[in-house]
């Protein structure tokens, strides 16, 4: 049976709580491909190229965290002349 909406949470993980289950599966994860690296590595170079990039693909996720976009709203009319140069000249270093 559920609550009634708009009442208090009771119980249950506090909010900011790493799920125990979703963080001792990474670590079990980890640990596998750690201890079985180079056997790993074996299988991996047998599989056709598609394959291999496929896996690699699929294991990314628990190693490395998702990129977000990120969108940054400037008024670019409220920017002194000193501050849109800088600006100028940050975009234009990695050209």
């Amino acid at each position: 049976m559920s609550r009634e909406k708009g009442t208090p949470k009771t119980g249950g993980r506090q909010s900011g709580t790493p799920n125990k289950v979703t963080t001792d599966l990474r670590q079990w994860v980890n640990d596998v491909l750690n201890k079985n690296q180079k056997q790993f590595e074996r299988d991996l170079k047998k599989l056709e190229p598609q394959q291999r990039v496929t896996i690699l693909e699929k294991m990314l996720v628990y190693a490395l965290p998702k990129m977000q976009s990120v969108e940054a709203k400037i008024d670019l009319n409220q920017l002194s002349d000193e501050q849109l140069n800088t600006i100028i000249k940050e975009l234009t270093k990695e050209i």
